[in-house]
């Protein structure tokens, strides 16, 4: 199955990849070394037009059928055994229009790629926090980040999108085209079709005010206490995600902190110094004097990359995830417990914040179906070491149920990993019924599944 029919395979532009290729293992590869599936097929696409013709092939003689774009999928889904996967990797266009503030991104860049290109101009749409993250998964998924407050969701800020359908067809969606499919891709995932190209929306981000502060770990009770109830009333301008974490052992970290476990706050500010400033007193007034405070002025784009060297391609990664409503006492007691025992320098847990802008859009705008949660928890164990992967596990899904009883009740897809239809229709709530009906009427037989799946309505 290494090759599409003879026809197709003749007017295919990309690559076309099998395991006797000598390109075979690399291309079969994803972020999480945790995941070590084999296709038959990598389809590295030069177009929509390669694209259709993989679903062509894939739906004609029922083949599992896998979507990539950055491949930073935790549980895998950009890859699948046995099948095909299509790689988006080759669709690199990313158009920035300054004058009508958006930019059109093909489906297979990163948001490292996006960010430098709206970044000359001083523009910027919500990105995650990581710049290897790609374009696709992301927004498919929801897209929360440093920008979450200040300007909502990442498919808060879609426009239109350019899909192939499970029939091979290619289609606009907007709100005035198709709107079905596109409230169905703004929070779906890859439920409905192969998205190969984005338009969204750009705000005025330039320089903003941006690092982390950290504390004592002894001391996290104490600042998760104060964060909780400052943080939601903060100028929307401010974000800082609440973080568990182990100092890194380099620059720019002062050499004392090296390999010190600490909690911390990653702070993002769209203004200025001054305002910055004002703007995270009242937190820094209400705790304990931190061991740093490395906030300072730096392009958007610079905030993006500062996790990446941190977390590369190739780690052993297990998480889990919820939304959170409230903190209450109790939980802030069991993150003191199990946020300390990080098993290894990369593992970490985080709390998002996602009000502001976000909590302007309702629950059934979108599949988002969490408008009223105030932040997204992740429990991430990372370590290179495969040997270690038990351990990470370990701590992660510990830590996950010992905080899931104050959850909102589900979680952000892109944080999951495989764990059931059960967890997958809480995590879309009321909307999931919606969801299937649509995915009956572009995907009826869940050619697309390979995901946190939506099954058709019968």
């Amino acid at each position: 199955m290494s090759t599409l029919d003879a026809g197709d395979s003749r007017d295919f532009e990309g690559q076309l990849i099998g395991p006797d290729d000598s390109a075979y293992e690399e291309a079969r590869q994803v972020y999480n070394a945790m995941i070590d599936r084999r296709p038959a097929l990598v389809a590295r696409c030069a177009g929509a037009e390669d694209v259709a013709k993989v679903v062509d092939f894939a739906r004609e003689r029922e083949v599992l059928l896998a979507v990539r774009g950055g491949g930073h999928n935790g549980a895998g889904l950009g890859t699948c055994d046995g099948g095909a996967v299509i790689d988006l990797s080759g669709l690199k266009q990313i158009e920035v229009d300054p004058s009508a503030r958006t930019v059109r991104v093909g489906g297979g860049c990163t948001w490292g790629e996006v960010d430098a290109a709206t970044g000359e101009h001083g523009l910027a749409t919500p990105s995650g926090i990581i710049s290897t993250t790609g374009v696709g998964g992301l927004t498919l998924g929801g897209g929360m980040g440093h920008l979450s407050r200040k300007c909502g969701l990442t498919i808060d800020n879609l426009l239109e999108a350019d899909v192939v359908l499970a029939s091979g067809e290619r289609v606009r969606a907007a709100a005035d085209e198709n709107p079905d499919l596109f409230w169905a891709i703004r929070g779906g995932g890859g439920n409905f079709g192969v998205v190969t190209s984005f338009l969204f929306r750009l705000h005025e981000v330039g320089t903003v005010i941006g690092g982390p502060t950290f504390w004592d770990i002894d001391q996290s009770a104490e600042v998760l206490s104060a964060y909780r109830e400052f943080l939601p009333a903060a100028p929307r301008e401010l974000n800082g995600f609440f973080a568990y974490t182990t100092v890194p052992p380099a620059p720019p970290f002062p050499e004392p902190l090296h390999m010190r476990k600490v909690c911390g706050i990653v702070w993002c500010y769209v203004g200025g110094e001054e305002e910055a400033a004002a703007a995270m007193a009242p937190l820094l007034d209400a705790v304990p004097e931190p061991l740093m405070h490395g906030v300072q002025p730096m392009p958007h784009a610079a905030l993006q990359t500062a996790f990446d060297a941190l977390y590369p391609k190739g780690d052993q990664w297990y998480w889990r995830a919820d939304f959170v409503n409230e903190i209450p006492d109790e939980a802030v007691a069991a993150h003191a417990k199990h946020g300390p025992e990080m098993p290894s320098m990369q593992s970490t847990m985080h709390l998002y914040p996602i009000d502001g802008a976000a909590h302007e859009v309702s629950n059934t705008d979108t599949p988002w179906a969490y408008r009223d949660a105030k932040w997204g928890s992740v429990f991430a164990g990372v370590d290179p070491d495969p040997a270690n992967a038990g351990a990470i596990r370990s701590w992660s899904v510990d830590y996950f149920d010992a905080l899931h009883p104050y959850s909102a009740g589900g979680a952000y897809v892109n944080m999951m990993m495989d764990e059931g239809q059960e967890r997958v229709r809480a995590s879309y709530g009321g909307n999931y019924e919606r969801l299937a009906k649509i995915k009956a009427e572009y995907d009826p037989d869940n050619l697309f599944r390979v995901n946190q799946n939506i099954e058709p309505q019968a």
